[in-house]
């Protein structure tokens, strides 16, 4: 059974520059029903406005996912690296012991559209660590592309929790199904368009937990941009 949460009831944040929805108690957003899932603890919905940003700041003991809808996310952060991040592109930034960062808007004409997603690590103080992964059209039209995992499998970005997400594109009659164990939790985020999950109308924005998930058909796409996350069977996120 998939316990849905449509869009609409996200957290909403306005600042002008930056439109946020907060699937998860974000910032001011607080839903004590909502404080994450499993080792997922954020996902946060932002469009930011041409040439403005998150200017540098902190993060430590967070494995961090940005991913890109439209635009082009510039990155910078202390290890040295600086990167601009664009549709397709997965970007990991463990923050491990400790990591300062600044993410903004490439271009001085276009707004940028994406998606930050935050796990909670396995281990505390790691070392920090940056990777960024191309995926095509082509690797996730009408399939499941794994492009996170704990071993970076199958060219996948590297990630220091038991978990694994998956992206897909849906259109028309393109299906796939997702084979979960019986003791793992799932949760659906559609990213954009709308596609059937086990029959269940999910449209864009809004998210499904599911429990003891077992096989997941993904059908009836119309224009869906999708993530799954294969989880461990814990109700809400933990430090280690």
């Amino acid at each position: 059974m998939l316990d849905i949460r449509k869009a609409q009831h996200r957290g909403t944040a306005n600042h002008g520059w930056l439109q946020s929805r907060h699937t998860f108690s974000f910032g001011h957003y607080r839903d004590a029903n909502q404080q994450g899932f499993s080792d997922l603890l954020v996902i946060n919905d932002d469009r930011v406005t041409p040439s403005n940003g998150f200017g540098t700041h902190g993060h430590r003991d967070m494995e961090i996912f940005s991913y890109v809808l439209e635009g082009a996310l510039e990155h910078k952060d202390s290890m040295g690296t600086g990167s601009v991040i664009r549709p397709g592109d997965v970007q990991m930034m463990s923050a491990g012991s400790g990591v300062q960062h600044s993410e903004f808007n490439h271009s001085a004409d276009e707004p940028v559209h994406f998606l930050q997603i935050w796990i909670v690590p396995n281990e505390r103080g790691a070392r920090p660590r940056y990777q960024q992964v191309h995926f095509t059209e082509a690797d996730k039209r009408g399939r499941l592309r794994q492009i996170i995992s704990p071993e970076g499998a199958d060219g996948s970005l590297a990630v220091r929790q038991d978990a694994r997400v998956y992206a897909g594109l849906f259109d028309a009659d393109e299906s796939a199904e997702l084979a979960v164990g019986p003791n793992r939790h799932v949760y659906v985020h559609v990213a954009r368009g709308s596609v059937e999950v086990n029959g269940e109308r999910l449209d864009a924005g809004d998210g499904a937990r599911i429990r003891n998930a077992g096989p997941l058909n993904f059908a009836r796409g119309e224009g869906a941009e999708v993530l799954v996350f294969d989880l461990r069977p814990n109700e809400l996120p933990t430090m280690p």
